[in-house]
């Protein structure tokens, strides 16, 4: 399927690994000139490198934390100097903080929701000129299934998401008139560099298809999702095969939300 991506210029937070990588891999293998942004230079280049190799595409890395206002700035200048434009933005910066309500300090709130909810506010908000300029965009922010259905144990990183769904939602409508459609995946569990830390804190004497594998007896299509899949569908809702679809918050669980 051609998704009409050629030309276009994509910013993903968070590109260094997991989802992020696997959905600027697919862009830049349509066609897009991707810029991929995190905090670690060495691992950004590293992943740089094989998207290209892989893709033979344009891929751009920028070091930047986008908890901090003017990095992002920088960010979004050398974007604009190098490119002129952004038709696409992929808010996936994060890491999953889950604890105990009464344990959470304000630090810890303050930290989580600076990097996921007002890191895409901020990125957004210098998206969007950009976008309406180019006559339409698109920006997905990834989530995950704490957002609709918090568990135990699962602050703040619950409560940033679910701010995020109901951003991505409130987004979609301000700014359907300037065809800026504004969606969100609600993530499960995929294999990805911040799974792949938890094995090895958490049970070094596996190996890492095994606990894989262990981790997936509890999902209903009996497996752990592949980054790939989740960067097909973040892929998809940039494309121009997604025009009609914007407000919605798709799950990319296997099956285990027990909410739509």
């Amino acid at each position: 399927m051609e998704l009409g991506l050629t030309g276009k210029v994509a910013i993903v937070t968070g590109g260094s690994e997991g989802i992020g990588k696997a959905a600027a891999s697919r862009m830049a293998a349509e066609g897009a000139r991707v810029v991929i942004v995190a905090r670690r230079p060495d691992v950004l280049e590293g992943a740089a490198a094989e998207i290209k190799a892989a893709t033979n595409g344009e891929v751009t890395p920028i070091s930047a934390d986008v908890s901090q206002v003017d990095q992002i700035e920088r960010m979004f200048e050398k974007v604009i100097d190098a490119h002129g434009r952004v038709d696409i933005l992929v808010n996936n910066a994060g890491t999953s903080a889950g604890g105990f309500f009464g344990d959470a300090t304000d630090e810890a709130w303050q930290a989580d929701l600076d990097l996921k909810l007002f890191g895409a506010i901020r990125c957004s908000r210098l998206a969007i000129p950009h976008m309406k300029a180019a006559g339409g965009g698109r920006i997905i922010n990834v989530t995950n299934l704490g957002g609709k259905a918090p568990s135990a144990n699962s602050v703040p990183t619950s409560v940033s998401r679910a701010a995020g769904i109901a951003l991505t939602k409130a987004m979609s409508k301000d700014y359907a008139s300037d065809n800026i459609l504004v969606n969100t995946v609600c993530i499960g569990l995929i294999k990805s560099g911040q799974n792949d830390r938890r094995w090895q804190a958490q049970s070094p004497e596996l190996t890492l298809d095994e606990f894989y594998a262990e981790r997936g007896e509890a999902i209903p299509l009996g497996r752990v999702g592949e980054s790939e899949e989740a960067g097909d569908i973040i892929a998809f809702l940039a494309s121009e095969r997604a025009s009609y679809i914007t407000g919605v918050a798709i799950n990319i669980d296997g099956g285990t939300s027990t909410v739509v």
